[in-house]
C-alpha cells in the first residue's frame, strides 16, 4: 500500500486531485514491492505506472537464492534505476524510447518511481514471441541506445552492466559444475572488459522489456535496475537468446548481427562520435560470442536446466573457451 507521502508525490506529479488503483502490473522479483497502474482525476494524464519498491523483512527468491549479497545487489539494482532516471534518461531519444520519468521517492526503505504509462503513449503490446522484423525493430533500438552512450563513464550506476555480471554472481559460478567454464569465466570477463567501445548496456534487454507500438514497428525499453559499463554485445547477445531457440539462433545469427551493426554504422554517424564505426564493428563483432559464453557461464550455474542452455550455447562457449586459453597459455 502506498503511504500518503508518497501518494501527494503522485499527485503533485501529474497535477491530480485524486488517485486511484486500477490494476497491479505485475510482482517485483523475489517480494521487492509491485508495479502497479494508477488512474488520475483533474490532471490531463489519464493514468501512471508506479514502482513501488519495499525490501522485504523475509527474502522469498523463485530459486532459493536467498543469500544477503543477493539482498544487497537488488537494493543497489533499484538506487541505479533511480540515477538512471534522474540522471541518464534524459538522453534517449526517440529511436532509443523509453518512459519519461515524471517523479522519484524515498522513504525509510521504500522507493517510489512514477513513469509515464507507455500503453497511453501507442506502446501497448508485449510479446511473447517475435517476428524476424520484430526483432530488428528491438535491435535498432539496442543499437541507438548503445550509439549514444558509447565511451560514457557510468557514474552512478554499475560499472560494469547486466544483472549477471562475474562480480556480482560469485554463488552461481561456485554452482557451476562446468570446470572448464568455470575455470575461464575470469577471461571470459576480461575479454569484455577490455574492449576499448565500452557503452551504457540496458544490462537485461529481453523481449520481455519492450512494449510495441500496434504496428509492431516501435518499441520502448523498460526496467533499467542494471544499467551499467560494458560492451554492447552482452545486450545483443542476451536480447536474441530471449528470443529464438537454438536452431534459429544458429540459423539467423549473420542476419541480425549484419542488421545491427547496420543500425549502430548509423546512429554514430548521426550523432558525430569521435569513434570510428568500422573499428566498432571490427571488435564487437569478434565479441559476440564471448558475451553469449559470459551469459551462459550465469545460467548455467544459476538454472542448470534452463531451456536456454542448448547445443548453441554450448558449441559457441567451448570456441570461446579454446581461442580465449590458447591464447594465454
Amino acid at each position: 500500500m502506498i503511504n500518503d507521502h508518497f501518494q501527494e508525490i503522485i499527485r503533485n506529479a501529474v497535477g491530480a486531485t485524486e488517485i486511484y488503483k486500477i490494476e497491479v502490473i505485475q510482482s517485483l522479483w523475489s517480494g521487492y514491492g509491485e508495479i502497479v497502474r494508477y488512474g488520475l482525476k483533474g490532471s490531463d494524464k489519464k493514468s501512471v505506472i508506479v514502482k513501488h519498491v519495499q525490501f522485504p523483512t523475509q527474502k522469498n527468491h523463485p530459486r532459493g537464492w536467498n543469500t544477503d549479497l543477493s539482498h544487497q545487489r537488488k537494493i543497489k539494482s533499484y538506487e541505479v534505476e533511480m540515477a538512471w532516471y534522474r540522471q541518464w534518461g534524459q538522453y534517449c531519444n526517440d529511436k532509443s524510447r523509453i518512459p519519461h520519468c515524471l517523479a522519484l521517492g524515498t522513504k525509510a526503505d521504500d522507493i517510489l518511481m512514477v513513469l509515464e504509462d507507455l500503453d497511453d503513449s501507442g506502446y501497448s503490446i508485449r510479446k511473447n514471441s517475435v517476428t524476424f522484423d520484430e526483432m530488428k525493430v528491438c535491435l535498432s533500438w539496442l543499437a541507438n541506445f548503445h550509439a549514444t552512450f558509447i565511451g560514457k563513464e557510468p557514474t552512478d550506476l554499475w560499472t560494469l552492466g547486466t544483472y549477471w555480471h562475474l562480480d556480482t554472481r560469485p554463488d552461481e559460478l561456485q554452482m557451476l559444475k562446468d570446470n572448464d567454464l568455470k575455470k575461464s569465466a575470469g577471461k571470459i570477463d576480461q575479454k569484455l572488459n577490455e574492449s576499448p567501445y565500452q557503452t551504457l548496456v540496458h544490462g537485461d534487454a529481453k523481449l520481455a522489456n519492450f512494449c510495441f507500438s500496434p504496428d509492431g514497428k516501435q518499441v520502448a525499453g523498460v526496467d533499467f535496475q542494471y544499467v551499467g559499463g560494458g560492451c554492447g554485445m552482452k545486450d545483443v547477445a542476451y536480447f536474441i537468446g530471449s528470443c529464438l531457440y537454438e536452431d534459429e539462433c544458429e540459423r539467423l545469427e549473420s542476419e541480425l548481427l549484419n542488421f545491427y551493426f547496420s543500425e549502430l554504422k548509423t546512429a554514430l554517424n548521426l550523432l558525430k562520435t569521435s569513434v570510428i564505426p568500422d573499428d566498432v564493428e571490427k571488435n564487437w563483432r569478434a565479441l559476440y560470442p564471448v558475451a553469449w559464453a559470459d551469459f551462459h557461464r550465469f545460467i548455467k550455474g544459476w538454472s542448470p536446466g534452463h531451456w536456454k542452455n542448448h547445443r548453441y550455447s554450448e558449441r559457441l562457449t567451448q570456441e570461446v573457451i579454446t581461442l580465449l586459453n590458447n591464447k594465454t597459455d
